[in-house]
C-alpha cells in the first residue's frame, strides 16, 4: 500500500490548467489530406452521401497508405504529450495486480479438481490453473495447466474458453491469435499436461458438453470454406458430436441444418448423459430450446420444447429427472421453471422461482439448491433457494458492487462467486451450500470466506462512490455512478469522463477499473451512466433502447451529461465521453448530436455507419438489435441517428480519438476510418471559418489486435495510455 499511496500523492499534485494549452500542443502535428468522392446512393427514395466509401477496402494500397499516415499523425500527437509516460507507468503498476476467475469444480475417481484462470504480474494472458483437493480450500498446490503465454512472445495468443470434462480428467479449450477469436479446439489431459491429437478448427465462442465418461462431447463450430455460400462462413453455427480419437471432419452434425444463418446454438448435457438441451439465441430478446433424448434412438432428433415465443429461455441446469430453465416469458424481470424431460412441453412447466421486484440475471444449481443472481438498482445480490423454490437466505456481499461469476456444482455443495467494485479488485468467495442456515436465515449473515483475491493497489477509503439519478428527455429516470476523491469535491473545473454503453441487454455495473485510477488520483471524476438498451432493469429496459427506440439511449447519455453540468460537477469545457463497441456508437451519436456538450471523446472499436454496418464482418447477428437499412422502415430510424451521416461541415466538434484494430472480427475498422475522414474534413472547414479551437480528430488503428478479447496486457496498457493521455490534455490535466 505504501507504493500505491506514493503514486496517489504524486498524481494528486496535478492541477487543472487552461484548456487552450492542450489545444496548442495538439495543433503542432500536420493534418492528413483525404480524398473525397461524390458517392451518392439512393436508398428507399433518399439520397445518401458516402464520400469516403473508398476507405472501406482495407486491402487497397491507397487505404493502407492513408491509414499509415493517420497512425503517424496520432503517434506524433500523443507522443508529444509529456504526461503519457507517467500514465503508462502508473497503469503498469495498477494492472500488475492481475486478474482472477471463479473456479469450476469437478469430481471423479475419488478426488475433486478445481479449474480457474489467473493472470499474475506482467503476464500478457491469463493462465488456466488446476487444484487437486478434498474441498474448495484444497490440499494440493495450484499448478498451471494451459499457459498460452508460451505460444507467442508478444502475447498475441489468447485462451478464449475452456470446459473441463465431468470427471476432471481432461479440458477442452480454445486458442486464437491476434485477437481474432477464431479458436481452434484442443483437448488437454490434466494428469500429463499433454494435448491429445484431436484438433477442431472454426470453434469461435464454442459451447461444449462432455459425456459423463469423458470419451466424447457435443460442441459448436462454423462451416469451412465451400460448405456455405462465400462470405457466410462466419454464420451457420451448428452443433456436432465428437468422439475422442476420431477425425473431426467426419463428426456428425446434430443440429443446425436448414436453420437461419444467424442462429447461435449452445449445448448442455445432463449428469447421466441422457438429456441434451440445445439453446438457440436469436438476437438478444429471443431464444428457443430443443431437447434430445440420447436413449430414444441411434440418431435422436431434437424435439422443440420452447419455440416461436417472443421471449428468452436459458438453461440453468440439466439433471437426470428435471431441467431448470430461466425465462422472461410474461415476466420481464425473470423467473425460473422446472421442466420434466419426460413431459417437456411448455404447458407442463412448473414455476419454481417467480418473478420478483428485482432483476434476475442468472442462476446456478448446487446439490439441492439454486443460487440466483439479482440486480437491485444496477448492483448485485445473491439469493439462495431450495430446488423447489423455497427462499433460504441472501448472501452478504462486501458492498455496492457486481457479482461477475457464479459457479455451482451439481454433484457437490460448493458455490463460488466472484465480486468486484469500482475500487475493489476481484475477490472469489466460497459458500458451503450444505451448511445449516442460521437464525433469521432469509436475512444476509456474515460474508463468506475468501477463496482467493487480488491485491488492492489503491486505498478505496480515500474515494467516494455515489449513485445519483437524472431524468432523460422523455421523463425516464436513470441512475448514474460518480467516483472521485473524497478530499477533492467536484466543481465546474473538474475534469470528468462520462462512460456509457446502452445495448444488447448488457449490464454496466460497478467493477474494478484500474484504467480510471490515474484520472481519480489527479482529482477528476469518473461517471458511469445506466442507459436504456442494457439489462440493468429487465427486458423492458432493454427493448426501450433497441431497434426504433435506439435514440432513447443517446437521449439518456446526453441527459446524464447535462445533469453533470447543471449540478456543477463539471462543465462542457472539462467533460469527455467514453465508450467502446456499441458504446463507441453511443459516443459518435452524442458527439454529432450535441457537440457543444463535450470537450473531448474516445470512441473505441465503434459502429458509426449504420446504413451499411450490416454488410460487414459479424454484423448480421446484430440486426435483431439495430435493424437493417435493407428494410424501408428500419432504414428511417438508422439513418436518423447514423453518426457518419450527421457530421456537418463548419461545426466545431469536440476532439475525438477513434481507437480500433485491423483483426477485429466483430466490428470492421472501416467505421473508424470513414468517420475520422469525415470529422477531419468538417473541423477543417470549421477552422477556416474561425469556429474551431484546434480540436484534433485522430485515428489509432492497431495491428495484430481485435475487438478487445484476448488482447495482450502490454498492448492493452499502450492503448489505454494513449487514450488517457489524449483525454488528460484535452481536459486540461497537467503536471
Amino acid at each position: 500500500m505504501k507504493h500505491a499511496r506514493r503514486h496517489e500523492r504524486w498524481f494528486s499534485g496535478w492541477v487543472v490548467t487552461a484548456v487552450l494549452w492542450s489545444a496548442v500542443a495538439f495543433a503542432k502535428a500536420p493534418p492528413v489530406q483525404t480524398r473525397k468522392d461524390s458517392v451518392v446512393e439512393r436508398i428507399h427514395g433518399v439520397d445518401v452521401a458516402d464520400p469516403y466509401r473508398w476507405l472501406e477496402d482495407a486491402d487497397a494500397p491507397e487505404v493502407r497508405a492513408w491509414t499509415e499516415r493517420q497512425n503517424a499523425l496520432t503517434r506524433a500527437t500523443l507522443d508529444a504529450v509529456k504526461v503519457r509516460a507517467a500514465i503508462e507507468q502508473r497503469l503498469w503498476t495498477l494492472f500488475e495486480n492481475g486478474s482472477l476467475g471463479a473456479p469450476m469444480a469437478r469430481a471423479g475417481r475419488g478426488r475433486r479438481r478445481y479449474f480457474y484462470t489467473r493472470r499474475d504480474g506482467k503476464q500478457n494472458q491469463p493462465v488456466l490453473y488446476v487444484r487437486d483437493g478434498l474441498d474448495g480450500v484444497g490440499a494440493g498446490a495450484d499448478r498451471p495447466l494451459v499457459d498460452v503465454n508460451t505460444l507467442a512472445s508478444d502475447g498475441t495468443c489468447s485462451l478464449d474458453w475452456w470446459y473441463p470434462s465431468e470427471d476432471g480428467a481432461a479440458v477442452a479449450y480454445g486458442v486464437s491469435a491476434n485477437g481474432s477469436e477464431e479458436s481452434v479446439l484442443r483437448i488437454r489431459q490434466v494428469t500429463t499436461g499433454r494435448d491429445l491429437p484431436d484438433e477442431i478448427p472454426r470453434t469461435r465462442a464454442c459451447s461444449v458438453a462432455w459425456l459423463p465418461d469423458g470419451k466424447g462431447f457435443y460442441y459448436t463450430r462454423y462451416p469451412a470454406v465451400g460448405e456455405v455460400p462465400a462470405g457466410d462462413e462466419r454464420y451457420h453455427r451448428a452443433v456436432f458430436f465428437h468422439t475422442l480419437g476420431d477425425d473431426p471432419a467426419r463428426d456428425q452434425k446434430i443440429f443446425g441444418e436448414g436453420r437461419d444463418l444467424k442462429d447461435w446454438p449452445g449445448v448442455t448435457l445432463s449428469s447421466d448423459g441422457r438429456w441434451l438441451v440445445i439453446s438457440v439465441e436469436q438476437g438478444w430478446s429471443r431464444s428457443e430450446l430443443f431437447l434430445v433424448d440420447r436413449q430414444a434412438a441411434a440418431l435422436p432428433v431434437p424435439v422443440p420444447i420452447a419455440v416461436g415465443i417472443e421471449a428468452q429461455f436459458s438453461v440453468v441446469e440439466v439433471l437426470p429427472d428435471r431441467i431448470f430453465v430461466q425465462s422472461n416469458q410474461d415476466a420481464p424481470r425473470g423467473r425460473i421453471f422446472r421442466v420434466d424431460p419426460q413431459r417437456p412441453e411448455r404447458a407442463h412447466w412448473i414455476e419454481v422461482i417467480p418473478q420478483s421486484a428485482d432483476i434476475l440475471k442468472g442462476a446456478v444449481y448446487l446439490r439441492g439448491q439454486l443460487a440466483a443472481h439479482y440486480l437491485v438498482d444496477a448492483a448485485s445480490r445473491i439469493r439462495l433457494f431450495t430446488d423447489t423454490g423455497k427462499p433460504l437466505r441472501e448472501l452478504a456481499l462486501p458492498g455496492l458492487g457486481q457479482v461477475t461469476a457464479l459457479s455451482g456444482d451439481r454433484k457437490g455443495d460448493e458455490l463460488f462467486y466472484s465480486y468486484t467494485s469500482f475500487l475493489s479488485p476481484t475477490a472469489v468467495f466460497r459458500h458451503a451450500g450444505g451448511a445449516a442456515p442460521k437464525k433469521d436465515a432469509k436475512k444476509p449473515t456474515g460474508v463468506d470466506p475468501i477463496w482467493r483475491k487480488l491485491p488492492a493497489p489503491v486505498d478505496a477509503a480515500a474515494y467516494l462512490i455515489d449513485q445519483v439519478w437524472f431524468t432523460s428527455r422523455d421523463g425516464t429516470r436513470c441512475p448514474m455512478f460518480l467516483i472521485h476523491r473524497k478530499d477533492v469535491p467536484p466543481d465546474e473545473h473538474r475534469p470528468t469522463v462520462l462512460y456509457g454503453y446502452g445495448g444488447f441487454n448488457v449490464d454496466i455495473l460497478p467493477a474494478w477499473s484500474p484504467s480510471i485510477i490515474p484520472l481519480l488520483e489527479a482529482g477528476g471524476v469518473y461517471a458511469v451512466a445506466t442507459l436504456r438498451g442494457g439489462g440493468e432493469y429487465g427486458e423492458a429496459w432493454h427493448q426501450a433502447g433497441m431497434l426504433g427506440h435506439k435514440q432513447n439511449v443517446f437521449d439518456d447519455f446526453i441527459a446524464a451529461a447535462e445533469w453533470l453540468v447543471k449540478s456543477k460537477i463539471t462543465s462542457p469545457a472539462h467533460l469527455a465521453a467514453l465508450g467502446r463497441s456499441n458504446g463507441g456508437l453511443l459516443v459518435g451519436a452524442a458527439v454529432t448530436q450535441r457537440p457543444d456538450l463535450f470537450r473531448a471523446a474516445v470512441s473505441g472499436v465503434p459502429l458509426l455507419d449504420m446504413v451499411r454496418y450490416h454488410k460487414f464482418r459479424l454484423a448480421q447477428l446484430w440486426i435483431p438489435e439495430y435493424g437493417s437499412a435493407a428494410d424501408p422502415a428500419q432504414f428511417k430510424w438508422l439513418y436518423a441517428y447514423s453518426p457518419y451521416h450527421h457530421v456537418k461541415d463548419g461545426v466545431a466538434y469536440p476532439a475525438v480519438l477513434f481507437s480500433t484494430a485491423d483483426t477485429d472480427t466483430r466490428v470492421d475498422p472501416l467505421h473508424a476510418r470513414k468517420m475520422t475522414a469525415r470529422l477531419q474534413a468538417a473541423t477543417a472547414q470549421a477552422a477556416n471559418a474561425g469556429n474551431d479551437e484546434g480540436h484534433p480528430i485522430l485515428l489509432r488503428l492497431e495491428s495484430k489486435a481485435g475487438h478487445g478479447a484476448g488482447k495482450p496486457l502490454s498492448a492493452t496498457i499502450a492503448q489505454l495510455a494513449d487514450e488517457w493521455a489524449f483525454l488528460f490534455f484535452q481536459l486540461g490535466v497537467a503536471p
